[in-house]
């Protein structure tokens, strides 16, 4: 038994401490935003609000069905309704049953409900927008905390290196081949690097904490991203022009097909403006009956017994009611105008959320074109820095070069390995930006 117990936490433990240190992939990280985001979840609840609107445009297409009643005691002069005799106190009940079809009311019943449609659809593209933004910020995100880690990688090997620096220089000054300035040198390159590399985790543990916030978690300590070393991906999206990715964007793009939806709203809400204009034909069936204890029996002058009256005294009314608007304070008129402005708004917001998607792809074409060459020149730059700094190491350690020069070297292998870092991830969050344009899903395989 105790041994069952001590497998038993034992596995327990395992569990807990897989949890705790669980590495999120960007598909991960991706797919928990949309689910977990609360921008989201609001606008999730604007469509069912959008589908319920759809619901209440079709119940306006159905008749109607009230039933009211009225019981009331008079005391006073009053007559009774059946002889139309004076009496002091009657009880009295009314009831009626209604049902009211709309026949026509300028077609805006109709149009309500095409109206709701098309608000469900615009809910839903809406929805799909959001979605596309916290896609691409996490996407970002995540780089930044890779493009963090990776410096802090490149910081902590340059400082091991310098520590190797380090003794040798100590053993040359001990030798006396080189003098003691030197190795102050080199000890403050190796404080300087200690430096980067505290300020290199605050930048990792920064760049985490956001990512987690954007996916909605609050355990900052026990999140992280999954250990990988990314390449910059093959791509042939500039095999295509600028204006070619535009004008497939705007076939799918959902913040476009979230204007053009407002647009067509808009347009209906006009149609649904001029409908006041027009007259409302209605038609009716009115069911009633009532009870009254002055009602009495001419037989045995006792009361008529409560259920026989509403048989006795029932009656049916049907018709149809025309409404004629002549004139209502201008409200119809003013409501067109209010309708066409709004129609004019939504096509300027379309026009101008084009000219938005076109600039954003000729900023993110660009942004390819320059970060991809910053990155190959950055490439080339710290291949060659490393070649200067082996050639100045072998100097110095021969004592043709005295710290200084040495730790100069040092520093500027340091800032291209650092450039080449913070270029490549920047090439990598565009070429994904200009691709995500494309309708290429975002990632890093």
């Amino acid at each position: 038994m105790k041994f069952k117990i001590t497998l038993l936490m034992l596995f327990c433990a395992m569990f807990i401490t897989n949890a705790q240190v669980r590495k999120w992939t960007l598909q991960e990280c991706v797919t928990y935003a949309v689910d977990n985001n609360l921008t989201i979840e609001q606008a999730e609840l604007d469509l069912d609000n959008a589908r319920i609107d759809k619901s209440d445009a079709i119940g306006n297409l159905l008749p109607s069905l009230n039933g009211d009643g009225r019981l009331t005691e008079n005391v006073g002069l009053s007559f009774n309704p059946t002889s139309q005799e004076p009496v002091s106190t009657q009880l009295n009940f009314t009831g009626n049953l209604t049902s009211v079809l709309n026949l026509f009311d300028g077609l805006r019943n109709i149009r309500q409900l095409q109206r709701a449609e098309l608000n469900t659809i615009s809910n839903i593209y809406r929805l799909d927008d959001l979605k596309d933004d916290i896609r691409l910020n996490v996407a970002n995100a995540y780089l930044q905390v890779l493009s963090n880690k990776e410096q802090l990688k490149v910081f902590k090997a340059q400082y091991a290196v310098t520590e190797q620096d380090l003794l040798r220089t100590k053993e040359l000054v001990e030798s006396g081949v080189v003098p003691r300035g030197d190795l102050l040198e080199i000890e403050a390159t190796a404080a300087t690097q200690e430096q980067q590399i505290i300020n290199g985790e605050g930048l990792v543990l920064i760049s985490r904490v956001n990512l987690a916030q954007l996916l909605q978690i609050t355990d900052y300590e026990n999140f992280d991203i999954a250990d990988q070393e990314f390449e910059v991906p093959p791509s042939d999206i500039l095999d295509n022009s600028a204006k070619t990715i535009y004008d497939k964007a705007l076939t799918f793009r959902n913040d476009i097909k979230f204007s053009e939806s407002n647009v067509e709203i808009a347009e209906k809400d006009l149609k649904i403006a001029k409908g006041a204009y027009y007259p409302r034909l209605s038609a009716f069936i009115n069911y009633n009956t009532r009870y009254s204890d002055q009602n009495l029996n001419p037989q045995d002058l006792s009361i008529i017994p409560f259920t026989d009256q509403l048989w006795i005294f029932d009656g049916l009314a049907y018709g149809f009611q025309l409404e004629v608007p002549f004139f209502n304070g201008w409200s119809a008129r003013n409501g067109v105008k209010r309708s066409k402005i709004g129609l004019l708004q939504a096509q300027l917001q379309l026009e101008q959320n084009k000219l938005e998607l076109e600039s954003n792809i000729q900023q993110a074409y660009v942004d390819v074109t320059t970060f991809s060459k910053s990155y190959e020149a950055a490439e080339k730059t710290v291949e060659a820095r490393r070649l200067a700094y082996d050639y100045a190491k072998e100097r110095f350690n021969v004592g043709l070069m005295n710290s200084f020069d040495f730790s100069q070297a040092q520093a500027r292998v340091d800032n291209a390995e650092a450039e080449v870092i913070r270029t490549k991830y920047d090439y990598i969050f565009r070429l994904k930006i200009l691709e995500f344009y494309f309708g290429i899903p975002i990632s890093l395989n």
